[in-house]
């Protein structure tokens, strides 16, 4: 292992000195602190880990894993945490390297990890700090038609070929998840550990999952959030139509939002946006911070896509959709504008979504699930269509199905979660004999990170069961308190206002 300080090598003049070639599992170590609180220092490792692009090609370039490392306060006799990012695409080394205040959260959460031992934290290659940051133009769509899955698809077909034709010193196909999953056991092995206890979130629950499957071997036991089961990297459409329902099921009870409700609550409000954009599509002008006009037409597709993608806030949604079924479109027409500009997207999602991909009995149901009909295709079917454009391997029916492993895990899941349903983990668990699971009532996407930082007990709870292994004092379920559902940013319409329509399209 070579150690060096990164600040050495900065102050050095261009060209002093030529760092020598790189070795296929060598680690170069940065130490350094990072002021946490006036008078607090952390002290930290961030490393690089030089591992082949593709370990399947023997004449493969060297590419940078980065990491880092916070070292328990003292020995605890327990394996250290290795918590894995999402994403795809979470590089989170700012937290030590740049001083902002939410990497100063993020660092305060994973000084909590001590009380277990040593945290080691994996980036994922082609989106790391300490490496690649593979990223994509993607084109601009036009603003005078609803948008359409599948030109989406198409327009991801494209990119995947330009990606290739764009990159040609790389070779993609190396960014799959058995790659990532041999990342993690390589930076391991570099450290000394003979086995890890595994903290992920969402993706980061995935990519814990491989690792399991692959090398059950060294994992000691794991916290996993946002549970991400390997078969299903897309979501169903019921699952996800199930979570809002659980979330209209309190916006219905909340008095301020009363008198913005059609009778029928929250839900039919959806029904009654289906009708309506299925019917015609909608033209909204708005203007932009500089006073500029802009016109968008908003379609039906349009409608299902806002479904899927503006639920991430439980208690901002009901506000969302009260707001377009009284034809109030600005804010949306907005968001729906700057969503189909050009801009850039992180390579790493498209080539390790694609190659995992789902089973073909998997994909039969997402197609004739009930709800496609209100929330369409948009969550699997631009990477199904471009999968065989990616260059990165089909990962194969046997690592996507679940088979039973006695490794003791403990899952918590919010049932608002829309990104990755509560289903995922209710599905899940039978095939861990040794599994808990924590459901947080109204608990959204970070509902492990939530109970963490408010629920005392059981944030020691699961400390200790990372620790050792036990697991009392871990509930199975935790009820959040309802929230306060934002208002619609106009008044209430009268008794007699009907709902506006909107203006057709010709």
């Amino acid at each position: 292992m070579r150690t060096f300080l990164f600040s050495l090598w900065l102050a050095l003049p261009s060209g002093a000195l030529a760092e020598p070639p790189h070795k296929s599992g060598e680690v170069v170590i940065e130490r350094g602190s990072v002021e946490l609180e006036p008078g607090t220092r952390v002290s930290y490792e961030v490393g690089t880990l030089y591992v082949p692009e593709n370990r399947r090609n023997p004449e493969s370039r060297l590419i940078g894993v980065g990491f880092a490392r916070l070292k328990a306060p003292r020995p605890t006799g327990a394996p250290p945490v290795f918590w894995l990012p999402g994403g795809p695409g979470l590089s989170v080394l700012g937290s030590l390297l740049d001083n902002d205040a939410a990497g100063k959260g993020r660092l305060r959460s994973w000084l909590n990890f001590g009380v277990v031992g040593d945290l080691v934290v994996v980036e994922q290659r082609g989106y790391t700090r300490r490496g690649e940051m593979l990223e994509a133009a993607t084109v601009a769509s036009p603003l005078d038609r609803p948008v359409s899955v599948k030109e989406e698809a198409e327009a991801m077909r494209a990119m995947a070929r330009r990606a290739v034709a764009e990159n040609p010193d790389k070779d993609l196909s190396g960014y799959d998840l058995g790659e990532l999953v041999a990342d993690v056991d390589a930076v391991r092995r570099a450290l000394g550990y003979s086995k890890v206890s595994l903290f992920g979130g969402s993706f980061g629950s995935q990519w814990s999952l491989a690792l399991m499957r692959l090398h059950p071997e060294i994992v000691a036991r794991a916290v996993l959030s946002g549970v991400e089961p390997l078969n299903n990297g897309y979501d169903m459409p019921s699952h996800v139509f199930g979570a809002l329902q659980r979330i209209a099921y309190d916006a219905d009870r909340d008095a301020g939002l009363a008198p913005y409700r059609p009778e029928g609550g929250l839900m039919e409000a959806v029904r009654a946006l289906h009708r309506r954009f299925a019917a015609a599509p909608v033209r909204v002008q708005v203007r932009d911070s500089a006073g500029r006009s802009q016109t968008v037409v908003l379609g039906a597709e349009d409608l299902q896509l806002a479904l899927n993608s503006h639920t991430q806030e439980g208690e901002q949604w009901p506000a969302f959709i009260l707001s377009l079924y009284h034809g109030h479109y600005e804010d949306w027409a907005r968001d729906v504008i700057a969503e189909r500009a050009a801009g850039k997207t992180k390579l790493i999602g498209p080539l390790i979504d694609s190659s995992l991909g789902v089973t073909a009995e998997r994909e039969h149901q997402l197609r004739t699930d009930a709800a496609v009909a209100m929330l369409g295709t948009w969550n699997f079917e631009a990477n199904i269509a471009s999968a065989s454009d990616w260059p990165t391997r089909d990962m194969g029916d046997a690592l996507r199905k679940p088979v039973s492993s006695t490794i003791p895990v403990v899952f918590v899941h919010g049932d608002w979660d829309t990104s990755t349903p509560i289903d995922n983990t209710l599905g899940l668990l039978p095939y861990f004999p040794n599994g808990h699971a924590i459901q947080v009532h109204r608990g959204g996407h970070d509902g492990a990170f939530y109970l963490l930082r408010n629920e005392p007990a059981v944030k020691s709870a699961v400390y200790e069961f990372l620790k050792t292994g036990k697991t009392a004092g871990l509930p199975h379920e935790v009820t959040l308190p309802v929230p306060g559902f934002p208002l619609p940013s106009f008044a209430p319409p009268g008794a007699a206002t009907k709902a506006s329509a909107g203006t057709p399209t010709p």
